[in-house]
């Protein structure tokens, strides 16, 4: 069954794993933060995915020689589990003296041991969580970008609010639609379990009347001083933009400075699209 707050590895001393242990993983089940905002399992007013980068990545090949890679893990927010950042980050150091064939072999693994977690505890069908190992002959071809779309953090606003505050959310109904993009560098909330910040690039893509932009970065600020996982937040900002400012369509992907060798980058879209390329930007 999944785990509860306090099962889980963050914030405590373990000790390092020397052996593969796929028991290692926590899965978080999404359920009550989902009902906070409103919605459950049953049917999600988003579309999207977690697109998880993990830079620690290792293994020993046939002849014991260690192998070096970056993993890049997509989880569909359609599953009823996140999977605890620490315990990830323990799962694959206990691939670390462990023995594969190939990259292939260590992806298989990877990606049977994250499903599982994902879909722990669940009666729904057990789904594939995407895992594309980037071996070093690979990594130039990792660039890194800054979020395109007009810079939100431009505007000189006076700010004052350091919790959520979704009144401060409003479109100017009397304008035209527009089709527009926006960012901000300046999301942070905080670990709901170590309260330690997070720190994260935000990008708004959406269709409908124009979004008034002072208030839009006010409240992107309001999450300064919010405990929220990742995940949730991004749900909370596209329910929140969602229901206060009646877009057509609306799209809202966050990209979270590293930590622990691990960077999270949720995404949620009132319609089905591709996953834009998980290309990081100079922060993380």
């Amino acid at each position: 069954m999944p785990v509860t707050a306090t099962d889980l590895p963050l914030g405590k001393e373990v000790a390092y794993p020397q052996t593969y242990q796929p028991q290692l993983l926590c899965p978080i089940p999404r359920l009550a933060q989902r009902q906070a905002l409103g919605i459950g399992l049953d049917r999600l007013p988003f579309m999207g995915a977690d697109v998880w980068t993990a830079f620690e990545l290792s293994w020993l090949n046939a002849r014991g020689k260690p192998q070096v890679a970056i993993a890049h893990l997509t989880f569909p927010c359609e599953t009823p589990n996140i999977v605890e950042s620490k315990s990830l980050k323990l799962y694959l150091n206990s691939l670390n003296n462990s023995v594969f064939a190939d990259k292939a072999a260590v992806r298989d693994c990877i990606r049977k041991d994250l499903s599982e977690a994902a879909w722990r505890g669940s009666p729904l069908p057990t789904g594939s969580i995407g895992v594309r190992i980037i071996e070093p002959a690979s990594f130039d071809a990792e660039p890194i970008h800054e979020l395109s779309g007009l810079d939100l953090d431009r505007l000189d606003v006076e700010c004052s609010h350091y919790t959520p505050q979704p009144n401060l959310l409003f479109s100017q109904q009397e304008q035209s639609h527009t089709t527009e993009t926006l960012t901000s560098r300046l999301l942070k909330s905080n670990c709901p379990v170590t309260g330690q910040p997070d720190w994260a690039s935000l990008q708004i893509s959406y269709s409908g009347h124009p979004i008034d932009q002072a208030g839009l970065l006010q409240y992107i600020v309001s999450f300064r001083n919010h405990t929220g996982f990742h995940e949730n937040c991004v749900e909370q900002i596209f329910i929140d933009i969602w229901q206060r400012c009646a877009p057509l369509e609306l799209s809202v992907q966050a990209r979270y400075t590293r930590r622990g060798g691990l960077d999270i980058n949720p995404l949620r879209s009132s319609k089905p699209h591709a996953l834009p390329a998980n290309i990081r930007t100079a922060r993380q």
